[in-house]
């Protein structure tokens, strides 16, 4: 997901609570509306911009529709942005990028010496 998308769905208060309401369970649409003083279609495209952003997931469970919070994202994204910002954090960012990198190459010569080994025998 785009980090921009992310960002402009945590911009708004009320989809932060509905955010820290799931962190704790998952909900229905109703249930989260029951906490605020909103109507249903306000509710909905919360969760609409919510869920495009990859934050929340709604999975349909009969006749309702289960919302839960997708964690995983909302940390990498969150990281990943305090590691640009963080004036420790972005050097030892660049320097892991660049140990991959190095790392990958080496695995590469590896691999091609080993068919290389294969194609002789």
């Amino acid at each position: 997901m785009s980090s921009d998308k992310i960002f402009e769905a945590l911009a708004s208060s009320p989809r932060r609570q509905i955010l820290a309401y799931l962190s704790e369970q998952e909900l229905t649409a109703g249930d989260i509306a029951a906490r605020f003083k909103m109507s249903a279609p306000a509710i909905s495209r919360h969760l609409s911009v919510l869920e495009n952003a990859g934050l929340i997931t709604g999975e349909r469970q009969g006749q309702f529709v289960m919302y839960k919070l997708n964690g995983d994202s909302l940390v990498n994204t969150l990281t990943q942005f305090a590691f640009s910002i963080c004036p420790v954090g972005a050097p030892l960012k660049r320097e892991s990028k660049k140990g991959a990198k190095a790392e990958t190459g080496k695995i590469k010569a590896v691999i091609k010496a080993v068919i290389k080994a294969e194609n002789k025998t």
